[in-house]
């Protein structure tokens, strides 16, 4: 089986169609998907979500691109809402400098926000990051000193030194379907070096379709080429990668029972 460990539900791309995608999932072979929050304020309707299918966990948080809107959000809430069975993670929280939707200050406010509710709760912390390697990687160091966190960085495209720094934290990584596209070689040498008891594959859907479907609206089935082309660079079965990732999934997200998918 393969987990697609984030991926976004809820928003209004799936708009009912929640059930038929993960119907195609579960076909293709993934058991289990994480529908990530990007806003707190709408986390009611994602908790909605997971709790009408068995197959889908959430998590709750603020991405960086909304960090401004929701910096009265304290960890304290974020902790009050992770009570929920359902709730498997923390985030997506980081820092975005591509965009810079949201002012930078703002973003390292809530990164912070969002490590002192794992550290509360032991869910692990998805982080999301981009363009801004040294930073996170400086935020990460700086708070793992302080404190202890699991962590997850998302959807993964800096640069080795990022890579390296994470993992030396005891930080998972975890690659898109930005890993099969044409100009992505220096992301798959660092797919090549990861360790294989600290990678994950997501869709991060809708975005980010893989080279197979590129152009087209992405969905937690489509995990499965990103697994392949993993599988591929380093030099693998398709099973092992399976079997990885899946005792990865459930290592670092411990709150989702693994007899869900037991038979």
């Amino acid at each position: 089986m393969l987990v697609d460990h984030h991926c976004h539900l809820d928003f209004p791309d799936f708009k009912g169609e929640v059930r038929s995608l993960v119907a195609r999932a579960n076909a293709a072979g993934v058991d289990l998907m994480v529908s990530i929050s990007t806003r707190v304020r709408q986390f009611d309707g994602l908790l909605e979500l997971a709790n009408a299918h068995d197959e889908v966990y959430c998590s709750v948080g603020t991405h960086p691109h909304y960090a401004h809107e929701e910096l009265d959000v304290p960890a304290e809430e974020l902790v009050r809402l992770a009570a929920h069975p359902k709730v498997v993670a923390v985030g997506e929280a980081g820092l975005d400098y591509f965009y810079q939707k949201s002012p930078r200050e703002a973003q390292a406010q809530g990164f912070r926000t969002h490590i002192a509710a794992a550290r509360m709760t032991g869910l692990p912390l998805v982080i999301h990051t981009r363009d801004a390697d040294d930073d996170t990687g400086d935020i990460l160091e700086a708070e793992m000193a302080a404190g202890k966190f699991s962590a997850v960085l998302h959807c993964f495209t800096g640069g080795m030194r990022l890579a390296e720094r994470g993992l030396q934290l005891g930080c998972y990584i975890s690659f898109s379907g930005i890993l099969t596209f044409k100009k992505s070689d220096a992301l798959r040498e660092i797919a090549r070096m990861t360790p294989l008891d600290r990678v994950l594959v997501e869709t991060d859907a809708p975005y980010l379709a893989p080279g197979k479907y590129r152009g087209k609206r992405n969905e937690p089935s489509y995990v499965t080429e990103t697994a392949k082309e993993l599988a591929r660079v380093k030099g693998v079965s398709l099973e092992t990668i399976a079997r990885a990732t899946t005792d990865n999934f459930f290592r670092l997200y411990s709150k989702v029972p693994r007899s869900v998918v037991e038979t």
